[in-house]
């Protein structure tokens, strides 16, 4: 095991700290996962990437991790940001849209929503979950908890369903800082119900025989809250404390909230020792809003062209705990980052099959010392511009040697494109089946590309310094060369042989 620490902000002590994990060498984790209502966006993809990058570093310093990432599938209201949800379930609303049209009912949706979720999930190479469990099939625990809520005095049933008595858990708010008081005096938004004893207290079950998707309890037909799905699925998988949980900022007020008030009100334990929330992503400098057209979701870039991979590293090039402006010039540089690994990967491959058998000890200690200085990156909360400056260095280094690389110098490179793939996931998809996967034979030397980049670098230069005679000097000599160059308003995306 690595002497390494992983090093996080937890939002809970507003501090970056130790990731300490209450059984020796293994994290019990968990992810809120989407409600299946729709596609998810590149904003929710944002979150589970932090989700994906905590798991890769913290296996790369020898944890063993348990990541549990839910489903919901059920009783995710549409105004989620008051302190009781209000409104109607996403899952309904999704059905009567245009698009629910396509459906016979809600769970055919859910299930839709639910494959296309995973396989966006799988283009963007994130790791597999060790469990991923739904919310609806874990209705009777929540039905349990409920009662036991009640029966220790910190629920109520009414007419309405079950509320969580948020007076009787003095804690509240102590995540985001939303106290009862602070709810009483108006400075967030509640929900207005006179069944309630107090306008603070939030939902634990829902009560209503016409909703699309109910369950009989004791409490009549209904539904579970929102808050109480994650509260029993991370109990059930992770036990009552928890070494980390992670979501979007959004998540913070109410659900995470929540989520502690009633997982410490049935424990009298900690819930969770560590919290880490990712910022919220802007598009173009914009909040992402379909009113604003720059809503984009996993599948609309793909259609556009852009590569998964490039994708992801264009989502994980911010530093999670920073706001970060998703542009096309980020899709541009990351492609061409992208196609810069596989030139090298490339390269690395011809090595192997040459009879020169000599170590570069100098190029192998380089390609180390750049992998050693993208983990450190990793451990200190998340540093992924510095780890993917450190991989894209080591990427060059391999493409600079070229031909002169012997057969362990192609080893030894390989070895660190595949280190570096399985701490940032951006070499190749872990989910490719090699056995089927098209081989391209290479129609660039290693040489011949690391000139071609030197001479796009020298392009892109060009064009911000106006010098668009030389740009286009450039564009005109590769194009003799039968280099094609595959541009977008902000540079060049890639390029190939014609």
């Amino acid at each position: 095991m690595s002497s390494r620490t992983l090093k996080l902000y937890d939002s809970l002590s507003r501090t970056v700290k130790p990731l300490v994990t209450l059984e020796p060498g293994v994290l019990k984790f968990y992810t809120c996962g989407p409600t299946v209502y729709s596609y998810a966006h590149i904003g929710n993809f944002r979150s589970f990437l932090t989700a994906d990058l905590i798991v890769r570093t913290a296996k790369a310093i020898g944890l063993d991790v348990i990541w549990v990432t839910n489903i919901t599938d059920v009783g995710h209201l549409t105004e989620d940001d008051v302190a009781d949800a209000q409104g109607e379930d996403k899952m309904a609303k999704a059905l009567r849209s245009k698009e629910g049209e396509h459906f016979n009912n809600v769970w055919e949706l859910a299930e839709f929503y639910e494959d296309a979720y995973k396989e966006d999930w799988q283009k963007l190479n994130l790791s597999e979950p060790s469990i991923r469990p739904k919310a609806t099939q874990h209705v009777r625990e929540q039905i349990l908890a409920a009662q036991t809520l009640i029966d220790k005095g910190f629920a109520y049933e009414t007419p309405t369903g079950v509320y969580f008595k948020v007076e009787a858990f003095p804690d509240y708010g102590k995540l985001s800082g939303n106290t009862q008081e602070k709810l009483r005096r108006g400075v967030r938004e509640v929900v207005q119900d006179d069944n309630k004893q107090d306008q603070s207290d939030f939902a634990v079950w829902k009560k209503d025989d016409k909703h699309l998707m109910q369950w009989f309890s004791p409490y009549g037909w209904g539904f579970p809250g929102w808050h109480i799905e994650c509260s029993v699925m991370a109990r059930a998988y992770l036990g009552d404390t928890i070494d980390l949980h992670s979501g979007g900022e959004d998540n913070m007020f109410p659900h995470h909230e929540c989520e502690i008030a009633q997982s410490e009100a049935l424990t009298g334990k900690t819930f969770c020792n560590h919290w880490v929330h990712t910022r919220f992503l802007q598009v173009n400098g914009e909040k992402m809003a379909k009113s604003a057209g720059n809503f984009y979701t996993v599948r609309m870039l793909l259609e556009r062209g852009l590569s998964p991979l490039a994708i992801r590293y264009a989502l994980i090039a911010g530093q999670y705990g920073k706001p970060y402006n998703f542009t096309d010039q980020t899709l541009s540089d990351a492609e061409l980052n992208v196609e810069r690994y596989k030139r090298a990967t490339i390269a690395a491959k011809e090595a192997l099959e040459r009879e020169a058998t000599g170590e570069d000890s100098a190029f192998a200690s380089e390609l180390n010392l750049l992998y050693q200085e993208a983990l450190d990156a990793m451990c200190e909360d998340l540093n992924t511009p510095v780890a993917l400056a450190k991989g894209l260095a080591g990427a060059r280094a391999i493409t600079r040697q070229g031909d002169s690389m012997s057969k362990i110098d192609g080893e030894n490179a390989l070895t660190f494109l595949e280190k570096l793939n399985g701490l940032l996931g951006i070499v190749h998809s872990d989910y490719e089946d090699e056995s089927e996967a098209k081989v391209e034979e290479p129609t660039v030397s290693a040489d011949e590309a690391a000139e071609i980049e030197g001479l796009i670098e020298k392009r892109k230069e060009a064009k911000k310094s106006k010098d668009f005679a030389t740009a286009d000097s450039i564009r005109k000599d590769l194009s003799e060369r039968g280099i094609t160059l595959v541009d977008n308003p902000d540079g060049t995306v890639s390029w190939s042989r014609a």
